[in-house]
């Protein structure tokens, strides 16, 4: 065993993965063999979700029955509808109350108990549930929270629609819902992330689907991963409230020794592709609205990182305004992260089990030496 210490698992090669690959030096990313830019442009994210689980793009007819198939599972049985109101109406953190929920799911999933945890038509199923399911668990607790009463989930809208149709009582326009399906596109994989290699770890101990995505769901939420496009928006609400120029702002915060949520990755040394899409898309949509204030404010930001302190905007910081301008509130920006990111979480579990080794590494142990340690009674201490 090698005596090198690689602090957080930097630069380690764990596994082989067919998946996705990203080139940090140029800023590009793949998802088996197609650029995030193509797919973006011209795939649905359910196409992107047969292309992660099934291995090549849909035709008309697969992608015909793919759709039917997810949209048939989801409704979500009533024992779990009630602790997602319960959870609501106790204020509950919406990461925490969707790890809840998704947890429960499993008591109510018509596969036995006994399948084997490497049947990959039994995981593929379980993944499918679990996917169709979590926008009405997110749109059901954000209403109740908000005292409105849930919204059924309809068959005849695709996934980015009818998850705006359940949030907001209506169905959504067509700009709307190109630019909700493409966000849900570009976040739904990205290599071995910090919450996919927690499904992948739990997954390796031959744990089920439900296990490997709860434990995946808890590592989103931390403000280091999946919690930092809750973080840009506030961030940029709080300069607006300040009404303070953007360029002050940040010179302020910065000479504050306080970070700036947006900027830096730990594999892109460029700008993130995937920001580069949606700060267009947040863009047309200020353009759409009249105002270009939030775009504006957010690229007087970009530029000034990059200019002084050499850092490119990741994901999270064109998120955040997009979802802002579509009206969606901001502590369910994470997950609405998870509801994209369960697809490439249900893929690397998958593919992982395929050939499955237990995952477990090894620290370096800095302890007393044993030898210089004497054990003592408990009563002589």
């Amino acid at each position: 065993m090698s005596d090198d210490l690689k602090k957080g698992l930097e630069g380690v090669l764990v596994a082989e993965s067919d998946l996705s690959v990203i080139d940090g030096d140029v800023g590009k990313l793949v998802y088996r063999g197609y650029t995030i830019e193509d797919l973006a442009n011209g795939a649905s994210y359910e196409e992107v979700l047969y292309l992660l689980w099934h291995g090549h793009l849909p035709n008309a007819g697969e992608l015909a029955e793919f759709e039917s198939e997810m949209a048939a599972e989801r409704e979500v049985d009533d024992g779990v509808m009630a602790t997602v109101r319960e959870l609501a109406e106790a204020d509950e953190e919406p990461m925490a109350a969707l790890r809840t929920a998704v947890s429960m799911l499993s008591a109510y999933d018509p596969a036995p108990a006994e399948a084997d945890p490497t049947d990959e038509t039994v995981n593929l199923a379980m993944g499918r549930r679990i996917t169709a399911k979590i926008p009405t668990i997110v749109a059901a607790f954000t209403r109740i929270r908000d005292g409105e009463d849930p919204v059924e989930p309809r068959e005849d809208l695709d996934h980015a629609e009818n998850f705006l149709y359940m949030l907001n009582g209506e169905e959504p326009d067509d700009v709307l819902a190109d630019v909700f399906d493409q966000a849900l596109v570009l976040h739904a994989d990205h290599g071995l992330n910090a919450s996919t290699f927690a499904a992948m770890v739990t997954a390796s101990t031959l744990s089920d689907v439900y296990s490997s995505v709860t434990s995946a769901i808890g590592t989103l939420a931390g403000p280091l991963h999946g919690g930092a496009n809750q973080d840009v928006m506030e961030m940029l609400k709080e300069v607006d409230d300040a009404d303070q120029d953007p360029l002050d702002w940040v010179k302020d915060a910065l000479a504050e020794g306080r970070r700036v949520s947006g900027f830096g990755h730990r594999v892109y040394n460029v700008k993130d592709p995937r920001a580069k899409i949606l700060g267009e898309r947040s863009k047309e949509l200020g353009e759409a609205a009249g105002s270009l204030k939030w775009y504006e404010m957010s690229t007087t930001i970009e530029e000034y990182m990059a200019e002084e302190k050499g850092l490119a905007p990741n994901v999270d910081f064109y998120s955040a305004s997009t979802y802002y301008q579509m009206g969606i509130p901001i502590d369910i920006y994470t997950p609405i992260f998870a509801m994209s990111r369960v697809g490439g979480w249900v893929a690397h579990v998958i593919e992982y089990t395929e050939d499955n080794r237990l995952i477990r590494p090894r620290a370096r142990y800095t302890g007393p030496d044993p030898d210089e340690t004497t054990f003592v009674p408990l009563d002589e201490r």
